[in-house]
């Protein structure tokens, strides 16, 4: 389902950002408009960030091979990185190097009704690429915030897009009081002005982007909740002790690596030692269906005579 739903998300963003970036393209021309050469930047670099997204979840579907033994999963942390990087440097450094420019040698504009209009027109296409990764996202949000979710979900392409696209709203809305305030004052200055608060605010959303996907890139480890239901489904077992030690790590978005070391009954047959290693991994898969690779290691729990558990 998320798979899925990043990928109409995508396509629906890609959609509205070409067309978008062809219309205020036209519209600079028109114009003269730097807020609106910002955005046209601003749109054909999210038009190649959709292409991106789509390649990474491409090629994370390859074969695992002995070079890489856990698969290409994290393919779609690292173009979603580089998209991060494109949003901030096509997008970002551009609008502040324009904006810069042209409060610093303003220009007129010549028929901002023409601005204004496709401004709007984009904001509508915008508006229904911002619902459709919103409508994709809100399953996998859950209960908690939008905030919440950017910062911890592990599909990175809901959380791009809905970065990038909320950004590009913000953008326009920005790009349309520059132009608006030109017109009205009659001062081309409000135009740089704009210009610059776009770029301003791309770099936030790059800088948070960058953040988060260098993270999952590292690799992150389970959630408390996942970690914890983890954690209680391996000592349901009846020869299971406790878990002495676990740690897990995300090897693509809906892959998790799970490693635990357990405490079995002291005495147990070698035949119920490996039963009970086979049940508690079963009973992990249908508890957190993302915990694919699971490695667990019996020991004996010598926390009992007062020394300290072994760490790994």
């Amino acid at each position: 389902m998320s798979a899925g739903g990043g990928t109409r998300a995508i396509i629906a963003a890609l959609a509205a950002n070409a067309g978008i970036a062809v219309a205020k393209f036209v519209g600079f021309l028109v114009t003269g408009s730097s807020s609106m050469l910002a955005e046209a930047v601003h749109s054909v670099a999210d038009t190649a960030n959709q292409g991106l997204l789509l390649l990474g979840g491409r090629t994370a579907k390859r074969q695992a091979t002995a070079e890489h033994p856990f698969g290409y999963g994290r393919d779609r942390y690292f173009y979603s990185f580089v998209v991060a990087l494109l949003l901030f440097t096509l997008g970002s450094v551009f609008a502040l190097y324009e904006g810069i420019h042209k409060v610093q040698h303003p220009e007129a504009l010549s028929s901002p009704l023409v601005a204004v209009i496709i401004l709007v027109v984009a904001i509508l296409l915008e508006g229904y690429s911002f619902r459709t990764a919103i409508h994709e996202s809100r399953p996998l949000k859950g209960n908690g915030t939008w905030w919440q979710f950017i910062r911890q979900a592990k599909v990175p392409e809901l959380p791009v897009v809905l970065l990038e696209d909320s950004g590009a709203l913000l953008g326009l809305v920005l790009a349309l009081a520059g132009v608006g305030l030109t017109v009205l004052t009659g001062n081309p200055v409000w135009d740089g002005v704009g210009t610059i608060c776009i770029g301003a605010l791309l770099g936030v959303i790059a800088i948070i982007l960058i953040v988060e996907m260098k993270s999952l890139l590292i690799g992150e480890g389970a959630t408390a909740p996942v970690l914890s239901t983890i954690v209680a489904k391996l000592e349901e077992g009846a020869q299971i002790q406790r878990v002495i030690h676990i740690k897990t790590q995300y090897l693509g978005p809906e892959e998790l690596l799970v490693a635990a070391k357990l405490a079995l009954t002291p005495g147990s047959p070698v035949e119920v030692v490996a039963t009970a290693i086979d049940e508690a991994e079963a009973r992990v898969r249908a508890a957190v269906p993302d915990a694919r690779v699971i490695y667990l290691e019996p020991d004996f729990d010598r926390s009992v005579d007062g020394s300290v558990t072994p760490a790994s």
